[in-house]
């Protein structure tokens, strides 16, 4: 076991070799990345979902970045190898007494182990080494509930988390007694019994499932409004900690939260975007996916993930730099199948964007232009700018690439035409033609070029050049 960076993983040692008392409230972490053998058939995390790619340092130093993301103090990190998974504590036996050493060594409070965990690996993990875990599906739900998912996410968001503890209520951790955001993992089980608490749990839930069936309802007309929008959508996905959100605020001037930390947007934010030859679009930021997403935090995706499914063009953002990369890349393509977005089936719609091109050295830099140009993406640096005119330029391209420019005069008793015009296309230009007629140029959808044939008639639209 070793620290991943011992920059941010500071070692706080007193005398004799004893660490220091908690001073500043975090709780005390030791982080735990099970490697499986890929012979068990289960994938590195039993879940079938790690590609080859993704080196067991690669998993580990993501597993602090999620500890980090909360705010955990991180004493001691370290991948552990699985030969064989054992279905009473994952470990083998040497090993769950070995971690135990580090753990009361680290004076830890939490243990994560980065592998889902079933309710009896968690309960005898937690007795052989007398401190709480937390699993990797228990880990994210904690972030998400960490003061971060708010609208329409989070009753998704605390349903999923309400279903994941009703099954691992014990009262074996009333020590834990600070309370903090989130959804209380860290904090132990409360002080009513089990039974009363299971009760409360399941009414949440039903109530929670109620308040959902409105939430859904309300989607739908928004969905229906969202149509009537007259500019293109872009939406912006992409691994967790690529670089979306501030490559958002350098395309739009917003001021979105913008950090490095996993999870760093969880609530979607929409911007209006001019484009170089005068096109708008109005583009939305996203909440970041990740590897092994719990399954039942896919719906929670599908509640803050309306935009990209209604979206025009998405932006795959990409962190280049990671050496991870590869696998990150299959990992979006995976969540996007989940949430119904087939982007081989539209392959127009989904522009990949490699970003933090400025980490990469020259010799790199030149070397992922290439592979960039090759496989059709754009290289930029959000930080840097690098790249950003030829991204633009690139998504006006295939936003204009569907939507046909078209001259319509309209006349001056056409009002009605002319307030439809403005809500359902975008309207590039006017000119006065005199006694009250006006000549838009516009440019229309597919979906809204045959109502607006039957609303104007036709014979009255004239194909424009660009």
């Amino acid at each position: 076991m070793r620290p991943t960076d011992p920059k941010e993983l500071k070692r706080k040692k007193g005398q004799g070799g004893r660490k220091d008392a908690r001073a500043d409230g975090r709780v005390r972490t030791v982080v735990v990345a099970p490697i499986l053998d890929k012979k068990s058939g289960k994938g590195a995390r039993g879940q079938g979902l790690d590609t080859p790619e993704r080196s067991p340092q690669a998993r580990l130093e993501e597993a602090v970045g999620l500890a980090l993301a909360i705010d955990l103090d991180v004493r001691e990190s370290g991948a552990v190898p699985i030969p064989q998974p054992k279905p009473a504590t994952l470990f083998g036996t040497g090993k769950v007494e070995e971690l135990a050493g580090v753990v009361r060594m680290e004076d830890a409070e939490l243990v994560i182990v980065d592998h889902p965990l079933t309710p009896v690996q968690q309960r005898n993990l937690e007795t052989a080494w007398n401190a709480k875990v937390l699993d990797r599906t228990g880990l994210i739900l904690e972030i998400f509930g960490d003061a971060r998912a708010r609208g329409k996410g989070a009753l998704q968001v605390e349903l999923a988390h309400l279903v994941y503890q009703k099954s691992r209520l014990v009262r074996s951790w009333t020590h834990l007694e600070r309370q903090r955001g989130g959804f209380g993992f860290l904090g132990g089980p409360g002080e009513t019994q089990i039974e009363t608490d299971r009760r409360l749990l399941s009414e949440r839930i039903v109530n929670i499932r109620k308040e959902l069936e409105q939430v859904r309802r309300t989607r739908a007309l928004h969905r229906k409004s969202r149509r009537r929008v007259p500019y293109p959508a872009v939406a912006l996905v992409g691994y967790t900690n690529a670089g979306k959100s501030t490559l958002f605020n350098t395309l739009t001037g917003a001021e979105v939260l913008a950090q490095d930390i996993l999870f760093a947007t969880l609530d979607p934010t929409i911007r209006r975007l001019a484009l170089p030859n005068g096109s708008k679009a109005v583009v939305s930021d996203t909440v970041g996916f990740i590897s092994d997403l719990p399954t039942t935090l896919i719906a929670a995706f599908r509640a803050t993930l309306e935009e990209v499914q209604q979206a025009d063009l998405i932006l795959h953002v990409r962190d280049i730099a990671d050496p991870a990369s590869a696998s990150q890349r299959a990992d979006v393509n995976g969540v996007l199948a989940d949430l119904g977005i087939d982007t081989e089936a539209e392959p127009d719609r989904l522009l990949e964007v490699w970003n933090k091109a400025d980490l990469l050295d020259p010799v790199a830099r030149e070397h992922a232009a290439n592979e960039a140009a090759r496989h059709g993406a754009i290289l930029v640096s959000a930080v840097s700018g690098f790249g950003l005119d030829l991204l633009l330029t690139e998504i006006e391209g295939r936003l204009n690439r569907r939507r046909q420019t078209l001259e319509i005069a309209v006349q001056p008793q056409e009002g009605a035409l002319s307030n439809w015009i403005y809500e359902n296309c975008e309207v590039i230009s006017r000119a006065d033609l005199g006694e009250g007629v006006t000549s838009l140029r516009i440019r229309v959808a597919p979906e809204k070029r045959d109502r607006l044939a039957r609303v104007a008639g036709a014979a009255r639209l004239n194909s424009a050049a660009e």
